[in-house]
């Protein structure tokens, strides 16, 4: 019998690394069984790095040069954001890097992890394609492909992809065209006919025409409201419910007094503001 689906998360980051950097290396070790892949021009020693964070140096040119040759027209990445609009060809242009894995993924740096594989089931990979971790878009923080040939091109179903690859301008392309608001209140992206054919627009797309299954649930955390515990590798909301990771992009600039560990807690704490450590009774 075959062992579980194996998974590669890969990353894209220029520059320095940030002061929440140490706690996403500390929950990758927390996930052993899933391989996080870091491209960066960065080639300072990360301390305490886990054997499954692995990490791949190339420039932000050279990558500009590999999906240029892969796609077969000049792209445009000026500046590290911008590689967000081509998370999703990270399967078509690195097929030297997510060989052999069952399903790759594209990620970020400001997560905290939970549990992965208490949510990225074993019935969840055979049966689904695409896994998002929001219930109305396809998620840049965190999604899943099937590491085929029909999903590693699935952004080619989009008619707007050239356009966007090739324009300096940041599109949102790997999630939703910034219809984040519209399709929080229940609206459909087949609602915005005019805009540009993001990732959500053409997975909901492909998947009404029965050529893929895609798994879409809120199974994560975001924003400040505080009460979020991590501990020892699960993240915990409210001391009820359990979610696949918690998204920094607010708390890591509401964050007041960033807290750096030499060694890392067990056990620490998400305030709206900080991260404590709760003495043990």
């Amino acid at each position: 019998m075959k062992s579980q689906q194996s998974i590669a998360i890969l990353t894209c980051w220029y520059g320095k690394y940030p002061w929440y950097f140490s706690y996403f290396i500390y929950s990758c070790k927390y996930n052993p069984t899933i391989d996080f892949i870091l491209i960066t021009d960065n080639q300072e020693i990360i301390l305490n790095k886990p054997n499954n964070v692995k990490v791949i140096c190339k420039t932000l040119n050279e990558i500009k040069n590999i999906a240029t040759e892969k796609l077969g027209f000049t792209v445009s990445i000026d500046y590290p954001y911008k590689l967000c609009d081509f998370k999703p060809t990270y399967g078509f242009i690195f097929p030297e890097i997510v060989e052999g894995y069952d399903f790759w993924g594209h990620g970020d740096i400001d997560i905290v992890y939970g549990d992965i594989r208490n949510f990225m089931t074993e019935e969840i990979l055979i049966t689904y394609d695409i896994v998002s971790s929001r219930h109305d878009y396809i998620t840049g923080t965190f999604c899943l492909f099937r590491n085929n040939e029909q999903i590693n091109t699935l952004f080619m179903h989009s008619k707007d992809y050239k356009h966007v690859f090739s324009n300096a301008e940041h599109y949102c392309f790997d999630e939703c065209n910034f219809l984040f608001q519209e399709l929080q209140n229940g609206a459909s992206i087949f609602d915005y006919p005019n805009n540009i054919q993001s990732m959500t627009w053409v997975v909901k797309k492909e998947e009404a025409k029965c050529k893929l299954k895609a798994f879409f649930d809120f199974i994560i955390v975001e924003g400040t409201s505080g009460k979020i515990k991590w501990d020892k590798g699960k993240i915990i909301y409210k001391d009820i419910y359990e979610a696949m990771f918690y998204h920094l992009i607010k708390f890591k600039t509401e964050c007041k007094q960033p807290k750096i560990f030499n060694s890392m807690p067990d056990t620490f704490h998400f305030t709206p503001t900080r991260i404590i450590v709760k003495k043990q009774n």
